[in-house]
């Protein structure tokens, strides 16, 4: 899964991919939120993410998108 987080005050926003699924990523955001604590997700390279509640402006969960390498006719 491809999780965006938008950050208040930054200009890019956080990019993770993640082994979990929607449901699990989305009740770890939830329950961060609900604890006004800080929202910690780990990335399939075992990276761990942590980004304080009060300031995430908004959580994207998507599927990953495959990449596209190299030149292709459509």
């Amino acid at each position: 899964m491809e999780v965006k987080i938008g950050v208040q005050y930054a200009p890019r926003e956080l990019v993770v991919d993640s082994a979990q699924s929607p449901a699990e990523i989305e009740q770890i955001v939830t329950d961060a939120i609900a604890n006004e604590g800080t929202l910690s997700l780990t990335d399939e390279k075992g990276r761990r993410i942590i980004v304080p509640v009060n300031k995430i402006a908004y959580v994207e969960i998507a599927e990953s998108s495959p990449r596209v390498v190299g030149f292709t006719a459509r």
